[in-house]
């Protein structure tokens, strides 16, 4: 079973929820941005140590083992670069794909790590989507670092603690976390541009510069059956039908190309699970199912698949409508 002990919040920051349909400056579009930093909240003192040492799984991404920690915390949070990274310098509300493990200071217990599940964390360095002791620790890091914290219980989980992990609100945290990607609205796919032959589908751009790509409809009749096909290809791994996506999409009905909803320009990503989307847009989240991460993907979902005679109200999308997605992976997890 997945686990989420680090999130704060239900609903992960940032979601796009397809069901709110209206232009790319809509009121639903601005309820959905990513939130932001508290103003007036200081950020805490940040110290090099004390921190325990990593015995063993030294390597950027190896499972580390971690030492109990030595003596009494430090009541500030102690955050050290274990192994510095050269990739894009990440920031508050970006999107951090990571590895991480995580223990307790007095028992040296590890209540949560990703490295044996073989899935990263992936979820945005924003106030009320992931404890505080990360949001400020990693702020200013580099792709490719190694980072290893202590966190005290204020810049955790506070005096509740987490019961579920075995956390109490007198806990210490130790973290060692493997910076592996970032992500922000002006991402977008890096992959490999596949020839786009077939003159019955819609033509997408192939631009990579974070700003949306334009989609030509041609005049002719939709396709009756799903269609899913590389824009761009990428060379991660395959999403499996139960995983949560991180991408940029913008999405135009058929009949006049009209779009209703994208993330470009907007200021935030989208990030869903597929398993949920199959209750919203059945086809896009079937159409995602088996492609890889670091594509574009073309998308053409009948109305049987999409909305039906049942569309949201006051947007492009009438009954009957077949929608055309560009979808940029961008991560998954």
């Amino acid at each position: 079973m997945r686990r989420r002990s680090l999130l704060l919040a239900a609903v992960p920051a940032g979601l796009v929820t397809l069901a709110a349909c209206g232009d790319d400056k809509s009121e639903s579009s601005k309820a959905s941005a990513s939130p932001s930093p508290s103003a007036s909240t200081p950020p805490p003192k940040i110290v090099e140590g004390p921190l325990p040492a990593i015995t063993a799984g030294t390597k950027f991404g190896e499972k580390p083992t971690v030492a109990k920690g030595p003596g009494e915390p430090s009541k500030n949070l102690a955050v050290k670069t274990v192994i510095p990274g050269s990739g894009r310098t990440i920031a508050e509300n970006d999107f951090i794909q990571a590895n991480y493990l995580g223990q307790i200071w007095s028992t040296a217990k590890v209540f949560d790590n990703s490295y044996d599940r073989n899935r990263p964390l992936v979820i945005q360095l924003a106030q009320g989507s992931i404890i505080d002791g990360w949001r400020y620790a990693i702020a200013g890091k580099k792709v490719g670092s190694r980072i290893e914290l202590a966190v005290p219980p204020e810049l955790g989980y506070g005096k509740s603690g987490n019961p579920q992990a075995g956390i109490k609100g007198t806990d210490t945290l130790v973290f060692v976390i493997d910076l592996m990607d970032s992500f922000n609205s002006k991402s977008s796919a890096q992959g490999k541009p596949v020839p786009q032959t077939d003159a019955a589908l819609p033509k997408v751009g192939t631009n990579t510069d974070g700003k949306a790509p334009e989609i030509t409809v041609p005049k002719s009749a939709p396709p009756k059956k799903l269609v899913s096909t590389y824009v761009l290809q990428g060379d991660g791994d395959e999403i499996k039908a139960n995983q949560t996506v991180l991408c940029q999409f913008k999405a135009v009905v058929w009949d006049g190309g009209k779009t209703f909803q994208q993330t470009y320009g907007s200021g935030r990503l989208s990030q869903f699970s597929l398993e949920q989307m199959q209750q919203a847009v059945k086809g896009l989240a079937e159409g995602l199912t088996g492609k890889k991460v670091g594509s574009r993907v073309l998308v053409v979902v009948p109305p049987e698949l999409g909305y039906g005679d049942n569309p949201p109200s006051g947007g492009a999308v009438k009954k009957g409508s077949t929608l055309v997605f560009s979808v940029d992976i961008l991560a998954a997890m």
